[in-house]
């Protein structure tokens, strides 16, 4: 069997964990392959968030494993209270696996993130002030800690609790792939904001892209499946950083308000602005994406005219195209060919410029507001 992946395909932010959790009906395992807890993957049911960040987001599919590859930092204390968290939803914290590869964030890198914020003033690239940065620097350096030795070392009770949960992770994939489990691989952030091919120096400090499920869980290419590109309706970015379609107008504090868009782990407001076109084209590209699950259509509606930046000029200039909006509620539409007519060619429209089909679409906040 395959590992398909589900990745961002803007700056984050996408929705990943709903998505995530609605495909991950049809896999056996459920596994994270980068970043840390800098990651906010949120479930709404009826009407309460379930906010992760470490754990992946299959922990509503009973029959799926969980499991954190050696391409992710983690930090012990944030897992310890997701494992409470997620525990007191009914989730089995035993349903969780951790790589013995993954690396350790120590409260020395969160002081260091930090401090090194502090220090670039007016430049600071807007990190979630996590450690993630000097974590991933220390792996690089060979200097950095492995969950292994971290539980085999320490004499701290964090360790104690995690050790357990702790498997030789090159060996856990591969068995269940040779036995036939369906594996679904779960990215963090966004294609924007991988270290390589994002809009560098303001990325995150891990592959974010299709790619680094490989690097990060520990099998070839040719494991690789299907490739899902999660992308919202609109944009928004959190932190510095180049973003050619921000509104910084009544229609970017329209989708502030109505998408909720205020950072999962930092609670910061995200800017916001309409769909980018040419970073999305971009980003099927880098990742190979076969399919988009686009979210937060609902937020959309109301708005007059809906703009999609299709080109940049040489000059810094946009080329934004508009599109008809709707006033039609559509949280309760299940189908996509149900959509409201402008609804719907808004939809198609983004399928033409990615290039690739819409399979499914989020139409409101909760886990069972999805149209295919």
């Amino acid at each position: 069997m395959s590992v398909d992946v589900i990745v961002g395909v803007q700056w984050g932010d996408e929705g990943k964990g709903r998505v995530v959790d609605f495909y991950a009906r049809d896999y056996d395992v459920v596994a994270r392959f980068g970043g840390g807890d800098n990651a906010g993957h949120s479930l709404v049911v009826r009407g309460e968030t379930i906010a992760l960040r470490l754990v992946p987001s299959g922990i509503l599919q009973p029959h799926a494993e969980l499991f954190i590859g050696g391409g992710c930092v983690v930090n012990p204390r944030t897992l310890i209270d997701e494992f409470a968290l997620i525990g007191k939803h009914g989730v089995d914290p035993q349903r969780v696996s951790l790589s013995d590869r993954a690396h350790v964030v120590l409260p020395a890198h969160v002081e260091a993130d930090l401090r090194r914020e502090a220090e670039r003033g007016t430049q600071a690239l807007g990190t979630t002030g996590r450690g993630i940065g000097p974590a991933y620097a220390d792996r690089a350096s060979r200097v950095g800690i492995t969950m292994r030795r971290f539980c085999d070392e320490a004499e701290s009770p964090e360790a104690k609790l995690l050790a357990p949960h702790v498997v030789d992770g090159v060996a856990y994939v591969h068995e269940r792939l040779e036995r036939g489990a369906r594996i679904l691989a779960e990215g963090a952030q966004g294609t924007m904001l991988d270290v390589v091919y994002g809009t560098y120096p303001f990325v995150t400090s891990s592959s974010t892209i299709a790619g680094g499920a490989c690097t990060g869980l520990g099998v070839g290419p040719k494991a690789i499946g299907r490739v899902i590109g999660v992308a919202k309706a609109y944009c928004t970015r959190v932190g510095a950083g180049p973003f050619p379609s921000e509104l910084e107008n009544r229609d970017g504090e329209h989708l502030r308000k109505q998408g909720r868009e205020f950072g999962t782990v930092t609670g910061r407001p995200r800017r916001c602005g309409w769909f980018d076109a040419v970073a999305a084209r971009y980003a099927v590209r880098v990742n190979g994406v076969d399919a988009v699950a686009l979210t937060k259509l609902d937020v959309l509606s109301g708005i007059e005219r809906i703009g999609v930046v299709t080109a940049y000029a040489s000059d810094g200039r946009v080329e934004t195209h508009y599109f008809d909006g709707w006033e039609e509620d559509v949280r309760g539409v299940r189908r996509i060919v149900d959509l409201p007519r402008s609804a719907g060619t808004y939809v198609q429209a983004l399928q033409r410029l990615l290039g690739v089909p819409v399979e499914l679409v989020c139409v409101g906040p909760e886990r069972d507001q999805l149209a295919q």
